[in-house]
């Protein structure tokens, strides 16, 4: 299709087929004329609230567009593949989203638009595919068919034709039935009443009879959904179809790439890792693949080339890994370790001056060329029979580390921006491996350690808080530092947050790093307060202390840390703070002001001062931004630490993006050069729990709070609809509540939160900490812990005002009886 029929915008679809997608019909001019639930999901209008009104109610970018069509052209022209596109929530947030426009045509010369959106932080299972999916299928041609509430064909796209056969002429104005005699086509008109009436999304797979040029059975995935009016009647159905043969072609080939690419990077040897690379690409992306390093790369001879558009002089690059079909690899005139020449004014020479991927799906062999600049490659290209090429560039952090070249010989098929896509997404995995190895050849053992075992592969904020995170690793010259970062969930929907920078570099302070990060968790999951808690992790540092300290001659070791440490309550919105000599956090609210709260500073870890650490309480709006940080983000070589901390705030001070993005400006505002120090930031953006998810009270201590605990608890858990919960609850509230009243004297609290879990706390003035253990078989009590161990997920207590916390959480998969 041409770019009037079809344009495809957006960063990446991450919804694994076009049956998550919301959808809606514009008109000529840029009007919502039908509208869907999944669309209503998305952005938060109703069919109501926007029918009627313009594309820029919820397209920005639609602006003053005079038509849809000039807004493709506009589109296409400004950000061809891939585009970026933004929608308006209802609430006022800007959902990053893959958009794709199709053009239909009806009958007269009519025309509608159908625009496609799916929410790319949506994102579900392997980040590959996540990342490379949307793409394959935002280029793959689907068909859609709109038709009016008696099913007739009112507009269509010209992919349908080439679905079903079926021509445009023979299509507008009809049912399916009119047009396809047989079985196949009453059942599908009969999902189509199904969704009109219901309003909801069918998925259905059917086979039909391919155009005769195409000449066989052909199985096709539809979607079917309700189109809505402005007071929510059903306009009619849209038929989205997509072929499932192509489609399951390209997830195998996504498969094969992700779980070879997964295999990258066992070993800290750049030629390894490049001969790797060619290995996994041959035959599953190509009949030949040469990989080409920067030769400071495989030799350490200084820092990597940089990109350099304005054509500068070209790297020098040395063979690191080639394979073929071939035995002996006969389409290579260089062997592994040998430079490699890059002729002018070639492929190479493009992809090395502007960083960007090249593909040639047909290659142009006559006289003249190119490759003619070099008489003994030529030789070898005609030989072979080599008829596609593509190159790409191995990029990492703003460096070039080569190139791979992937041909096809024997495989008369030519490549395809498809292929062009899996080899940059196998190419971009290789590159980190390539990237680690260069950097921290001289500590493999600490980046490994520092990397797999110390570092949150996910962040789990829960119902408390989104998070993201950059860590940026020192120069080699530095070493390895001491950084690392947590968001550790707690109890009562409640969740840690901790950012600590180790003194020194290299092994010895990746290994203390892991031992306190390990001590770190380890403390939180005892429900500490923040200042207690640095007090405990503070006695850590000074016996890592004195275990490290020689014998010999008593020289204490350099041992030493710096951390913040924060709880934050989603209940109450209410943060806690504590920090152990660590630079104090940026807070954002929603308009963009930034604040840097005045937090004792405290003494370092390790230190031995002695002196206590001291918390401060903040209440903090829903969607309020915390960054916590090390110094090596604020500090640098040409500027002091207020200077950095400004450039932090200013980086920060856009609360409308995202936190992936935000991460990026804030790292992207570091001086050029690589950094002395661990760069360290973790970005969080707080969420609430509504009043709708929290129910408490305050009992009497006295025997009838039990059974006044017990109704409370069943009234609330069957209007939040838990009922299918409900008698483990109430024996976990009676136990707590028997605990509370036998060992407490002040009134009892009792709280629900309804989250991800539900947890049930109770609240009494007794200090002391409830232990389990075992009854004999002639006690009368002891047993009512061991009944809360077997009837919650888990349980635990935390310190209180007055007194203490015991809560229990069940799981909330079996509530709904």
């Amino acid at each position: 299709m041409t770019c009037t029929d079809v344009v495809t915008l957006g960063n990446r679809v991450n919804a694994p087929g076009i049956s998550d997608s919301a959808f809606a019909i514009f008109d000529e001019r840029g009007t919502v004329v039908a509208w869907t639930m999944a669309a209503e999901r998305l952005v938060g209008y109703a069919a109501g609230d926007v029918v009627g009104l313009s594309a820029a109610r919820v397209l920005p970018s639609f602006g003053d567009a005079p038509s849809m069509s000039d807004f493709t052209r506009q589109r296409v022209a400004e950000d061809g593949w891939p585009g970026t596109a933004s929608v308006t929530h209802r609430d006022g947030r800007i959902i990053d989203v893959s958009l794709r426009i199709t053009m239909l045509r009806g009958l007269n010369g009519a025309t509608r638009w159908l625009a496609t959106l799916t929410d790319t932080g949506a994102l579900s299972g392997d980040a590959t595919s996540g990342s490379v999916w949307g793409p394959l299928l935002a280029r793959a041609p689907i068909g859609v068919v709109i038709r009016d509430p008696q099913l007739r064909c009112v507009f269509a796209n010209d992919v349908m034709e080439e679905h079903d056969g079926i021509p445009a002429a023979r299509r507008l104005g009809r049912r399916f039935v009119d047009v396809l005699a047989g079985p196949k086509a009453g059942a599908l008109e009969t999902v189509m009443r199904q969704v009109l009436e219901s309003g909801t999304t069918k998925v259905h797979e059917y086979r039909t009879w391919l155009p005769v040029s195409k000449g066989r059975e052909h199985p096709f995935a539809a979607s079917f959904h309700c189109l809505q009016g402005t007071d929510g009647e059903s306009l009619g159905v849209c038929v989205i179809s997509a072929d499932v043969v192509e489609s399951r072609l390209a997830r195998e080939r996504l498969a094969a790439v992700g779980e070879a690419s997964a295999r990258l990077g066992s070993t800290l040897d750049v030629m390894q890792t490049s001969q790797e690379l060619a290995d996994l690409a041959v035959p599953l992306l190509a009949d030949y693949v040469a990989v080409d390093l920067e030769q400071s790369v495989p030799f350490s001879e200084g820092p990597p080339a940089r990109i350099d558009p304005a054509g500068g002089r070209l790297p020098v690059l040395r063979r690191a890994g080639l394979a073929s079909i071939h035995p002996g690899t006969a389409e290579s005139v260089w062997v592994r370790g040998e430079p490699v020449s890059v002729p002018p004014r070639s492929p190479f020479a493009s992809v090395l001056s502007t960083g960007r991927s090249h593909l040639e799906p047909i290659l142009d062999t006559a006289p003249g060329i190119w490759f003619d600049q070099d008489p003994a490659l030529a030789a070898r290209i005609r030989t072979n029979g080599v008829h596609s090429l593509m190159v790409v560039p191995i990029r990492a952090r703003r460096a070039l580390l080569g190139v791979v070249l992937f041909i096809r010989t024997a495989d008369p098929e030519p490549f395809q921006e498809v292929d062009l896509l899996l080899a940059e997404e196998l190419v971009g995995r290789a590159a980190v491996a390539l990237d680690n190895a260069r950097q921290y050849a001289r500590e493999h053992t600490a980046a490994l350690t520092l990397q797999r075992n110390l570092l949150p592969r996910r962040l789990k904020g829960g119902t408390a808080v989104e998070a993201a995170s950059r860590y940026l690793p020192a120069d080699m010259d530095h070493g390895v530092g001491g950084d690392w970062f947590d968001v550790i969930p707690l109890s009562g929907a409640r969740v840690a947050l901790v950012v600590g920078d180790v003194v020194g570099h290299g092994l010895h302070a990746a290994a203390t790093m892991g031992t306190l990060r390990a001590a770190v968790r380890t403390l939180a999951d005892m429900e500490l307060p923040p200042a207690e808690l640095l007090h405990r992790l503070d006695d850590t540092v000074q016996r890592l202390v004195e275990e490290d300290t020689d014998p010999a001659d008593q020289t204490p070791a350099v041992v030493g840390a710096t951390c913040l440490y924060a709880v934050y309550d989603p209940a109450t919105r209410e943060c806690v703070m504590a920090r152990a000599g660590h630079p104090p956090p940026a807070i954002v609210d929603r308009e963009g002001r930034v604040t840097f709260p005045d937090l004792p500073t405290g003494a370092p870890l390790g230190i031995g001062l002695g002196d206590p650490f001291e918390a401060v309480e903040l209440e903090l709006p829903e969607g309020s931004l915390i960054a916590l940080y090390t110094d090596g983000l604020i500090e640098s070589r040409d500027g002091d630490i207020e200077e950095g901390m400004h450039r932090l705030g200013t980086a920060l001070a856009e609360p409308d993006r995202s936190l992936e993005e935000l991460c990026t400006l804030a790292t992207a505002s570091l001086p050029a050069h690589a950094p002395s120090d661990d760069v360290t930031l973790l970005l969080v953006r707080t969420l609430s729990l509504g009043a709708a998810q929290v129910a408490s009270w305050t009992l009497p201590c006295d025997e009838s709070a039990v059974r006044h605990a017990r109704r409370l608890a069943a009234a609330q858990l069957t209007a939040w609809g838990l009922d299918g919960i409900e008698h483990s609850a109430k024996l976990l509230v009676s136990e707590l509540v028997t605990n509370a009243v036998r060992h407490g004297a002040g009134p009892i609290g009792l709280r629900l939160i309804r989250h991800q879990a539900l947890t049930c706390e109770v609240s009494d003035t007794d200090v002391c900490v409830p232990r389990l253990r075992s009854a004999r078989a002639t006690d009368e009590n002891g047993r009512g812990l061991f009944l809360v161990g077997q009837l919650s997920r888990r349980w635990g207590s935390r310190s209180a005002d007055g007194g203490k916390v015991v809560w229990a959480e069940l799981d909330l998969a079996s509530a709904r009886a």
